[in-house]
Formats: structure tokens, C-alpha cells, sequence
């Protein structure tokens, strides 16, 4: 599996509703066939940051996400709403989905 995290850093007119702004970019990615997730969340220490976590099945399949369409007009535009360079994470790794953590079950 390819995992990757990356940080945007955005401009605050973008931060706002930045959610809604991805919303069809995460849509599209998300139907693709080779994704296994693909999630946003706001980081709780800097509020213009948000951090997508993704996965996808192999490098075939992440190799297809950026070359698609939605990923192309994505890139168009994210330059424009982030006040600096993303940071990103990006390695294989064994697995197929998220595993368990033995460290903690429910009781």
C-alpha cells in the first residue's frame, strides 16, 4: 500500500470552507478504484492547517490518481490557497487497510 500525509498550509480566505472548496477533488479520488482512503482534518495546533491522510493500493493506482483528471485540476489551483511549499510523507508500506492497535481495545 502507498501511504501518504500531507500538510497544506493555507491562506485564511481559503482555510474557512476549505473543506467544501476539496469536496469534489476528494469525491473523485475517493471513487477511484486503486483508493483505499482519503481523509482531511484540521490540525488543532495551526488553525490555516489541514492534513490529508491517503492511501492507495499500489503504485499503479497512485501513479493513476496523479494523473487523473481531478488531480490535474486540483493542482491548478492549490497553489493559489497555500502560503507555503505542503509537506508530505510518502512511503509503502505492508497492508491492504488500517490494522487494529493492540496497545488499545474498548472495555
Amino acid at each position: 500500500m502507498i501511504f501518504i500525509v500531507v500538510k497544506f498550509t493555507l491562506k485564511p480566505e481559503y482555510s474557512e470552507n476549505w473543506l467544501e472548496r476539496v469536496n469534489d477533488f476528494t469525491t473523485a479520488t475517493r471513487a477511484e478504484p486503486g483508493n483505499i482512503f482519503f481523509e482531511w482534518s484540521k490540525s488543532v495546533e495551526e488553525s490555516h492547517q489541514f492534513v490529508l491522510c491517503e492511501a492507495f493500493r499500489d503504485g499503479e493506482a497512485g501513479s493513476a490518481h496523479v494523473n487523473s483528471d481531478h488531480f490535474r485540476a486540483a493542482m491548478s489551483w492549490f497553489p493559489d490557497a497555500v502560503i507555503r511549499n505542503p509537506q508530505i510523507v510518502n512511503v509503502e508500506v505492508p497492508g491492504e487497510d488500517w490494522m487494529e492497535m493492540a496497545e488499545v481495545q474498548p472495555r
